[in-house]
């Protein structure tokens, strides 16, 4: 066979699109892990002056991105097609509700508890899945949620604290991607079509702050200016990343990634911002980590099983992180 001519590059190789995914993966997660450091920077702003201005410049940005990638006219479809819009209205309203409740956490010093809330949300996305999508658990994955659910339990029995902003970031996260599970479009596309749903409230309620007065849009000075503008590019940055790992990677791969952000934001919490950090929570997040190990190694073993099965014998010697 002849050889490609030296002016035609050749395509990647399996392990070079894995490893251009593994760092698109851990840049998207290492982003959401250290955006508390953008929230906390502008937390003189009331959260839900926060929340519209990033619904707002996000539906900006992200609609220039939808017609870059020539994808414009599949989300003015989905806002007309009944079922779908209905979907995409509910999982509007569930990310809006994420997003304001973990701005309000950075800025209030509950970031520790958001975080806990992040570790938890594989876990409730178990349940939801056995609950609505009829799918089964395996013993270990019992294993997993009955530890979570302890160690929730623990915290507020020992603690005294119910930790109502983890398990509303947990179960919000959860119920919106079961819906975006089952809901036909595109990542991008959809998040776009949701900010676009959202974008009419949040521009009437900003521009009714900025008439009484109470609106934090130049009255901050131009630094503050600045940050509220680029909430769009906060919000766009690291989903273009994370929807370029995914494509390259297995779902299984993108999974361990996840655990980045909430690390990323424990460590925030507790060793930079001060917040406190109890006996209590040291089991409580052991107790959730050992949880999300046993349930990570026991997809990983399942993936390989299935995966010897299909080949119909011993599974060859590739990356754990290939497609």
């Amino acid at each position: 066979m002849n050889a490609l001519p030296s002016n035609i590059a050749s395509p990647p190789s399996r392990d070079q699109t894995t490893l251009v995914g593994v760092i698109y993966g851990v840049a998207a997660y290492s982003w959401w892990g250290l955006c508390p450091i953008y929230f906390k920077a502008i937390k003189i702003v009331p959260p839900l002056q926060v929340l519209a201005h990033r619904v707002v410049w996000s539906a900006i940005l992200l609609t220039l991105l939808v017609i870059f990638r020539r994808r414009l006219k599949a989300g003015i479809a989905a806002l007309f097609q009944g079922q779908t819009a209905r979907i995409l209205l509910l999982t509007s309203m569930l990310i809006s509700i994420n997003w304001l409740v973990f701005i309000w956490c950075v800025g209030n010093g509950r970031l520790g508890q958001a975080s806990l809330g992040y570790f938890i949300n594989p876990l409730v996305s178990i349940l939801l899945g056995m609950i609505f999508l009829g799918e089964r658990l395996r013993l270990l994955q019992w294993v997993s949620v009955g530890l979570a659910a302890g160690g929730v339990t623990y915290l507020t029995l020992a603690g005294g604290e119910f930790p109502v902003y983890g398990l509303i970031l947990a179960f919000s996260f959860g119920f919106y991607g079961l819906l975006r599970k089952i809901v036909r479009i595109d990542a991008l596309t959809g998040l776009t079509v949701e900010t676009v749903i959202l974008m009419p409230i949040a521009l009437v309620y900003l521009i009714a702050v900025s008439a009484s007065g109470t609106g934090a849009l130049g009255q901050h000075g131009v630094s503050m200016d600045v940050l509220l503008l680029s909430a769009g590019v906060i919000t766009a940055t690291p989903l273009l990343w994370f929807a370029n790992g995914a494509r390259r990677l297995r779902l299984a791969t993108m999974g361990f990634l996840q655990y980045i952000a909430p690390i990323g934001q424990a460590i925030l919490a507790f060793a930079f911002y001060g917040e406190e950090f109890t006996i209590e929570h040291a089991i409580t997040f052991t107790t959730i980590w050992i949880a999300l190990i046993i349930y990570s190694t026991d997809s990983a073993r399942a993936i390989y099983r299935t995966k010897k099965a299909n080949l119909g014998g011993p599974v060859c010697h590739q990356s754990s992180l290939q497609e």
